[in-house]
């Protein structure tokens, strides 16, 4: 999704507010009290900060001889190109927390990050994770946050009034919004003021595009496959499309936020949003158990499935002057102590990528519902967890086809000519 956990993931948090810099970003040392102060940067989202915050505390209390200083970023492309000036001028703090995946590649994790490959900071890290932070054979990062759906969050309340049952198809999410439609609710929320929104049907498709040909990934990197010309792949924008062309948006689509879109899904008046699962970490309890989710439905019931987004990463500057205590902030945050302390500010929507962290029985139906599909093992990452290419401009391509400016086709081959600038970029072969 753009923000937490890939590019997608990135884009998430620029709903968040954004706040100035402190003067002193980057630095770090000893201070006159003998302690060792680090300094740890994060995006801006209060999803983030909040539970930053009492890790930091929770770390402190038990490592009395360092101090973290919290510093942070706007989301975004804004972000994106903040964590590359300060990695690239040497004024990146001493930890920081940022995608995995795609992104990363992208920061010249070899030239510019600390090697943590079979570091003891990474004993209580879930093996899954490491691909999402490794290049060349090389670790570069330990996990923090939880594992986001990327699919369609629901209103349970509405689902049960109308009697409605999950769909495992496509046919049977049409079948579903036509019968919201017609009860006079919201069928899909459109949030296209906030242009990362639009890029889920697309996204989050991907489980069904891997089902259909599980070499997708690895023939997309090698220009072999296009999304306009592969029939699975294309019916991603053709989801994108048919919402405005059957009459399931919320009127105002393009004008409604993100912000707006999570009220209509909790108070009821809409009933899906296709979106990650992290939002509903932002609701209050009573709300987000209202919430559930599901994976895009594709056109086989038994791979039904749901595409995920395995979490962010903390990495670790080489220009750190604190080194042993970033990694002791690291492995403290990549443990179940630490997964707590930050389920205790954020409930989570998702499994921590931790050795024997378990989700609270607090935890949101969202969280439950993804929990289920990877114990059934219906779970595909998302395409930028398993290719380097990501085009940059996806989330105007997808406003453009939801609201009805762009063919489905079209998009698609706009997305196509998009990947292919920056795969040149990046050197690939057979690009």
């Amino acid at each position: 999704m753009k923000s937490p956990g890939s590019r997608f993931a990135t884009a998430l948090v620029a709903a968040a507010a954004l706040v100035p810099l402190a003067a002193c970003a980057g630095s770090s040392g000893s201070g006159g009290d003998g302690k060792t102060e680090i300094t740890l940067l994060t995006d801006n989202a209060e999803t983030t900060v909040k539970p930053a915050k009492a890790v930091i505390t929770a770390f402190e209390k038990a490592n009395p001889d360092i101090t973290v200083k919290l510093e942070s970023r706007p989301g975004g492309a804004d972000g994106d190109n903040l964590v590359k000036t300060k990695l690239s001028t040497g004024d990146m703090e001493d930890v920081f927390w940022y995608n995995s995946g795609s992104l990363l590649q992208a920061l010249s994790p070899e030239k510019t990050l600390v090697d943590l490959t079979n570091d003891p900071v990474l004993k209580d890290t879930d093996p899954s994770f490491l691909p999402t932070v490794t290049q060349n054979g090389k670790v570069y990062g330990a996990p923090v946050g939880t594992v986001m759906g990327g699919g369609i969050l629901y209103n349970k309340d509405v689902y049960s009034k109308l009697g409605l049952q999950v769909p495992k198809t496509w046919s049977e999410f049409e079948s579903n919004s036509d019968k919201i439609k017609a009860a006079g609710i919201t069928a899909v929320i459109g949030s296209f003021k906030d242009t990362w929104t639009s890029q889920l049907f697309v996204l989050g498709d991907f489980h069904n595009v891997a089902t259909a040909n599980p070499e997708f990934a690895d023939e997309y990197t090698a220009n072999k496959v296009k999304y306009a010309t592969d029939p699975a792949a294309v019916k991603g924008f053709e989801k994108t499309a048919e919402a405005q062309q059957r009459g399931w948006l919320n009127r105002g689509a393009g004008s409604t936020t993100f912000d707006q879109g999570m009220k209509l899904l909790a108070s009821g008046k809409a009933a899906q949003y296709p979106l990650l699962t992290f939002p509903v970490g932002t609701l209050p309890a009573d709300e987000a158990a209202k919430i559930g989710f599901f994976g895009i439905p594709g056109d086989d019931a038994s791979t039904h499935g749901a595409t995920i987004w395995p979490g962010n990463g903390q990495y670790i500057p080489k220009t750190s002057k604190n080194v042993d205590a970033a990694k002791k902030f690291v492995a403290f945050v990549a443990s179940v102590a630490g997964s707590d302390v930050y389920s205790s500010e954020a409930p989570p929507t998702g499994p921590y990528m931790v050795k024997g962290s378990k989700l609270p029985d607090s935890a949101p139906p969202v969280a439950k519902d993804l929990q289920a599909y990877i114990d059934a093992k219906t779970v595909t990452p998302a395409l930028e967890f398993l290719s380097p290419v990501k085009g940059p401009s996806l989330e105007q391509i997808t406003v453009a086809v939801a609201t009805g400016q762009t063919s489905p086709k079209d998009g698609a081959a706009q997305y196509d000519a998009d990947v292919a600038k920056q795969a040149k970029q990046l050197g690939l072969p057979g690009w």
